[in-house]
């Protein structure tokens, strides 16, 4: 400490760490992928439509969309949450994490829609491929959200509610 220069100790302290543990950061991801390849596989189950031909496809985007999620949500809510309430931690977890977790599996989805009508696009660059991938994407994206959007439920809503809860009040003594 400075006392001479007019300084305190507390400006001297370093920001607190946005990342969590890698443990938590990387274990975290392949579990929430896997949770989230659960939720659509009980769906599928529920309804009666395990026989499908795209059943490893299908799985595989909802554990990229899962992975992804958590890797981007979990800094996003620890930086906007610290020194918060734990229902603040809360909401933002299940904010953020269900958001993502929807809006990146929708990513997945749709560049793997992309994948198969590629064969019938334009080359690359052109003004009609941009036209082409941009409205085949969000049409994708609709699709999802129509369709796959429903493969969360009713598995999807406690899980997310129980890590959400368990994120807010797990988080670093110097992060609260």
């Amino acid at each position: 400490m400075d006392v001479a220069a007019g300084t305190t100790g507390a400006a001297f302290r370093e920001p607190t760490p946005i990342l969590p543990s890698l443990p938590l950061h990387l274990g975290g991801a392949v579990g929430w992928g896997l949770l989230m390849v659960a939720c659509a596989y009980v769906s599928l189950v529920m309804q009666g439509r395990t026989e499908t031909f795209h059943l490893d496809t299908i799985l595989s985007i909802y554990a990229a969309g899962g992975l992804a999620a958590w890797l981007i949500a979990l800094p996003m809510a620890r930086l906007l949450t610290r020194r918060r309430n734990v229902e603040t931690r809360f909401a933002a977890h299940f904010a953020l994490l269900g958001l993502g977790t929807i809006a990146l599996t929708a990513f997945f989805f749709a560049m793997d829609y992309r994948l198969f009508y590629a064969q019938w696009h334009q080359p690359f660059g052109t003004r009609i491929w941009a036209y082409q991938f941009v409205f085949t994407s969000l049409g994708a994206c609709y699709q999802f959200l129509v369709m796959g959007l429903g493969l969360y439920l009713p598995v999807g809503l406690p899980v997310l509610a129980g890590a959400s809860l368990w994120l807010a009040r797990c988080m670093p003594s110097h992060m609260r």
